[in-house]
């Protein structure tokens, strides 16, 4: 057995703060502390990975190669979510519905794309 255990996810950021307003009004948590470049989330619940904001003047890809998937727990909520995520500054990339599954693709304030997905 491993003894790594998965802590964070880490979000490259041009202004770590701004966008942990963001992301804290998105999950619902507090900023745990700041240190040099780096913004650490609170995790959403105890022993769940947290968010962590890196600034960086690294050049922005033009797609992420990952993103945060956000469940809801019925396509009923899922619109109030994606409106929710509006008002805080996402803003919504695609809707998505494959085989009964519903999702919404979004960008937070940055461009960093996550899916509010109906469970």
């Amino acid at each position: 057995m491993s003894a790594l255990r998965w802590d964070a996810v880490t979000i490259d950021a041009r202004d770590p703060a701004a966008l942990a307003v963001f992301w804290c009004g998105l999950l619902g948590v507090g900023v745990r502390g700041t240190w040099e470049q780096y913004v650490g989330l609170e995790p959403v619940a105890p022993g769940q990975p947290r968010v962590v904001l890196q600034r960086t003047d690294d050049p922005r890809p033009a797609k992420s190669s990952a993103h945060l998937d956000l469940h809801v727990s019925s396509v009923d909520e899922l619109a109030g979510e994606v409106e929710r995520a509006v008002g805080l500054g996402a803003r919504v990339v695609e809707q998505v519905e494959q085989q009964g599954q519903r999702w919404v693709v979004m960008a937070d304030p940055e461009g960093n794309l996550f899916c509010l997905v109906a469970d």
